[in-house]
């Protein structure tokens, strides 16, 4: 029994009324892309090469973000252009739009992040001379220095801090120009010279104790300048920035063993030191700042420092007198451990 070929159901929505005069049949076996429309304009080929360009840049390249930026932004203004002037589409010229103004600012903002950094020029000589060689960046050193420290000036024989009345809790300062003198009752010590810290010892030591005064006093050989920064606000900024902290501690521990070999050899000047920064720490071998602090403390600290004043500057002498040093000025090796 044969039974008739059933024919799809088609269902026609309402208010539809198919066009059958105009209506043609479609073969099964005819392709929907069988009849290629014609080639797109050249700005439309253009802004895909655009597209193309930006996505196959190296992240190699230093500036390859901003190469992408750009090139994704001129491929959606040729896009814009495209869709408008030759194909008169709504929805591509709006969406297009939509991408470049999200590329544009993504572009200024990369553009503003590569700006030269302009340093004050008082302070260009510290940059290059301690911070620079650290790898620290121009923006980063700006943040430093430009939201809570101020410069500051003294002339020749004021006092940038006196021996038990100043507090030391105060602030950390650089020496920008000029030469500041250090002694202690009287005796002095050592000299400080521009791209030094001024009281590193005294900061470092209020890390563990506050309320301290200082035990020398300094004052301004020359007319100086230095650049003094909030020691409260300073070390919540450090606390926030890791990568800077750590500069911190260097430096600080290098300046520190500075001031150990100048109080060594008192008439080390300024192109000495300088020498004395490449060479390596001597800090986890001695501390100036119990040193210093001991040297108040004890009875016979007068013939102690004169004592010191006379060892010689090598570092290997240092280290065969360590332990003497330790058992003149009261220091023991646990102090030197915490403290360095």
């Amino acid at each position: 029994m044969n039974t008739p070929a059933m024919s799809p159901v088609t269902v026609t929505p309402l208010g539809f009324i198919p066009d059958l005069k105009n209506a043609t049949l479609v073969p099964l076996n005819e392709t929907a892309c069988e009849n290629w429309k014609e080639i797109h304009h050249l700005v439309f080929h253009v802004a895909n090469i655009c597209f193309a360009a930006g996505l196959v840049i190296p992240t190699t390249l230093n500036l390859h973000m901003i190469f992408l930026r750009a090139l994704l932004t001129i491929g959606c203004v040729l896009f814009i252009i495209w869709a408008t002037l030759y194909r008169c589409a709504l929805d591509i010229m709006i969406w297009n739009s939509v991408f470049l103004v999200v590329n544009l600012l993504h572009f200024i903002y990369l553009v503003y992040k590569r700006r030269p950094i302009k340093i004050e020029k008082e302070l260009s000589s510290l940059y290059k001379r301690m911070f620079e060689p650290l790898h620290v960046p121009p923006e980063l050193f700006q943040r430093l220095t430009g939201q809570f420290c101020n410069i500051q000036s003294l002339k020749t024989g004021q006092a940038y801090a006196a021996e038990d009345k100043t507090s030391v809790d105060d602030r950390l300062s650089i020496l920008l120009k000029g030469k500041m003198k250090v002694s202690y009752r009287g005796h002095f010590l050592h000299n400080i010279y521009p791209c030094a810290f001024i009281d590193s010892p005294e900061f470092r030591s209020t890390q563990m104790n506050r309320g301290e005064k200082f035990q020398v006093t300094i004052i301004a050989d020359d007319n100086c300048k230095f650049l003094c920064w909030s020691r409260e606000r300073l070390t919540y900024f450090l606390e926030s920035e890791p990568f800077l902290y750590e500069i911190f501690k260097y430096l600080i521990g290098k300046d520190i063993t500075n001031k150990l070999y100048s109080l060594n050899d008192p008439t080390l000047n300024d192109k000495a030191s300088k020498k004395i920064d490449r060479q390596p720490s001597l800090c986890s071998q001695l501390s100036v700042m119990q040193m210093r602090n001991s040297m108040a403390s004890t009875s016979d600290s007068e013939d102690g420092l004169q004592m010191f004043l006379r060892g010689t500057s090598s570092a290997s002498s240092l280290r065969n007198n360590q332990q003497e040093f330790y058992n003149v000025y009261g220091v023991s090796r646990l102090q030197h451990d915490v403290f360095c």
